[in-house]
């Protein structure tokens, strides 16, 4: 059986933040910038804190069948919980979309180098 990689984004609002807590994000902003995305293990976080309230976090994760991607969705959520919790960041609408990359449809570079191996 082969490893499948789940990409898996949770995003939600910051709710209730106090001056201080959006200075500090303020401050960090670069750093959580949408540009410098990616999807990794630990989880990126990106906001713009100057524009509206909304972030996202980009998990990846793994497994071996298919519904191993409710597992990473779950710890994706719990780590986003973990990490904003622990700052005492105030939260809401906290949801997350996941995908198997197994599953993706290839572009047309990939489909035409899978051709050329394949012939």
């Amino acid at each position: 059986m082969s490893t499948r990689t789940f990409r898996v984004t949770v995003r939600g609002v910051f709710d209730g933040l106090t001056a201080e807590q959006r200075a500090e994000l303020l401050a960090r902003a670069p750093e959580h910038d949408v540009l410098r995305a990616a999807f990794t293990p630990e989880g990126h976080l990106t906001y713009d804190i100057a524009a509206r309230p909304a972030f996202t976090f980009r998990f990846l994760d793994s497994g071996e069948a298919e519904e191993d991607i409710l597992d990473a969705t779950e710890r994706a959520e719990e780590a986003a919980r973990a990490w904003l919790d622990g700052r005492d960041y105030g939260y809401k609408n906290l949801r997350s979309q996941a995908e198997d990359l197994s599953l993706a449809p290839l572009g047309k570079r990939q489909r035409r180098a899978a051709a050329r191996s394949h012939a």
